[in-house]
């Protein structure tokens, strides 16, 4: 297991393994002021990661995952600390970053190419440019055949590509994921799994990833960031030193098993069942 340095330079870095360093946190810490008194959601998270990383953030629920997710992406501001991506402060949502949420957020009377092209005509961009890029991605999450279908005509597995394919063709240099499949059934969820897998490690994007399945984490990563209960603080950094590329027989390898036994020690540590 290894710790995530808290690194000081403004500029970008190059992390141990000697990949370009492309978020970083600094004393982060975040306090809502509610009607009955403050309460304090992160506090001190100190977080490094490298160009291409698949990182997974675990922990209990309210223990700050979805806010630190928030703050990185720039819907939120920090209470202490900085947020840097590419050695340059965070202060809004930047094109960088593409934010995949909960719900696929679809609008029910767009098909499933119009719904992928949506954010373009919000932009202003060229839609039609995008067009055979949005295609390709499509194609590319197994919904070629669907691309005129409406969301209503589609499992929840796949309108969840559609928001995938939706966030990929804006070609994202970091991707932030919010529990994206914890609504799938389990079969549908690591089919999604998988195809997440080999399109990001394909395509090199920086994953950022939060969820309250172990395995899920242990499976798709490579570190995963344990929080502790409110106010969440990084417990522990466990490096997930399995081969790429993973498929479902990964999860006999019994050096799966001990790397979910580590998660669930350091989440032992201040979470008792």
């Amino acid at each position: 297991m290894s710790q995530v340095p808290n690194i000081g330079s403004e500029a970008p870095a190059t992390g141990a393994s000697g990949r370009r360093r492309v978020i970083e946190t600094h004393g982060l810490s975040k306090i809502f002021t509610l009607s009955e008194g403050s309460v304090t959601a992160l506090r001190d998270v100190n977080i490094a990661i490298d160009e291409g990383e698949f990182v997974s953030f675990v922990g209990p629920s309210g223990c700050g995952k979805s806010t630190l997710l928030n703050i990185i992406s720039g819907l939120l501001p920090a209470t202490t600390g900085t947020v840097l991506l590419d050695g340059e402060d965070i202060t809004e949502p930047s094109h960088k970053m593409g934010f995949m949420f909960q719900t696929p957020v679809l609008l029910p009377w767009r098909t499933v190419e119009k719904n992928v092209l949506l954010p373009a005509e919000v932009q202003g961009l060229n839609v039609e440019a995008l067009r055979p890029k949005a295609l390709d991605v499509i194609e590319a999450v197994g919904l070629k055949d669907f691309r005129h279908a409406y969301p209503k005509q589609l499992s929840g597995g796949m309108q969840q590509r559609v928001a995938l394919a939706r966030v990929l063709t804006y070609e994202p240099e970091v991707l932030l994921m919010d529990e994206p499949f914890g609504a799938l059934d389990e079969f549908t969820r690591e089919a999604m799994n998988l195809e997440l897998m080999r399109i990001t490690q394909s395509a090199g994007i920086t994953c950022i990833f939060v969820t309250h399945n172990i395995t899920e984490a242990v499976f798709l990563s490579d570190k995963v960031v344990v929080m502790t209960p409110r106010p969440g603080e990084v417990s522990g950094v466990l490096d997930i030193d399995l081969p790429r590329p993973r498929e479902i027989g990964t999860m006999k390898d019994p050096a799966f098993a001990d790397l979910i036994f580590e998660v669930r020690s350091l989440l032992g540590r201040h979470v008792h069942a």
